[in-house]
């Protein structure tokens, strides 16, 4: 995910520690999903890495170790424009000033929602689009787990083990595509179940951590 030294802008090796990058002690509305709007920006843009950390609610050196391909392994890069968090004439005006701010567009802050109880009806269009976002959802967060999936699309447990072993029918004309840009659930629904995801995912590490830790100092004490 790193960018190539031949091809980024100058504006791209900005210092880290800029007035920019810096003032963050005013908080800003932040784009859903910020990590990944930071990899689609990283990887689409010229922004600097201290744009896109203030923009994002990131460190500096938390969007150079997503540049350097480091962290957010694997997590599919989400286009503010298209998803409506800017305007295109908004990301040009700080592609063409280094010192510039993006500004979120007030009509992309989220309204919160009644959620209503029983199934989510789904059109036949977006319903033959589900195989697709369960594709997205394995390949982009391995860590959602599947009563997740099953929630935020409306699909089964067994629609989504026939695309993780590969035997669905249609396999080979499947594409990976956001839920949310289909519709098939909310940018903050899906920001919500991914932030989830990795608090398990990090629940599950130190609890391992802590067995792992008793087992040794059992042996430890075992050979005493």
């Amino acid at each position: 995910m790193a960018n190539d030294p031949a091809t980024t802008s100058p504006a791209k090796s900005t210092p880290l520690a800029t007035p920019l990058a810096t003032s963050l002690a005013t908080p800003l509305a932040t784009p859903l999903m910020p990590k990944a709007t930071a990899v689609w920006l990283i990887d689409n843009t010229v922004l600097t890495f201290a744009q896109i950390a203030e923009f994002c609610a990131l460190h500096p050196l938390e969007v150079q170790s997503i540049a350097d391909g480091e962290t957010v392994a694997g997590i599919a890069g989400v286009d503010p424009v298209r998803n409506r968090q800017i305007t295109q004439e908004e990301l040009d005006r700080c592609l063409k000033d280094p010192s510039a701010r993006l500004q979120l567009l007030e009509t992309a802050l989220p309204v919160p929602q009644e959620r209503v109880q029983g199934p989510r009806y789904t059109p036949l269009v977006k319903r033959v689009a589900k195989p697709d976002a369960i594709l997205w959802c394995l390949k982009s967060y391995p860590d959602l787990a599947d009563a997740q999936i099953i929630k935020l699309i409306g699909t089964t447990k067994t629609m989504i083990n026939t695309i993780r072993t590969r035997s669905h029918w249609n396999m080979r004309n499947l594409q990976p595509r956001n839920p949310a840009d289909l519709g098939l659930c909310t940018y903050s629904e899906l920001q919500r179940a991914v932030e989830k995801a990795e608090r398990n995912k990090k629940r599950e590490r130190e609890e391992r951590a802590r067995q792992e830790k008793a087992e040794a100092a059992k042996s430890l004490a075992a050979e005493r």
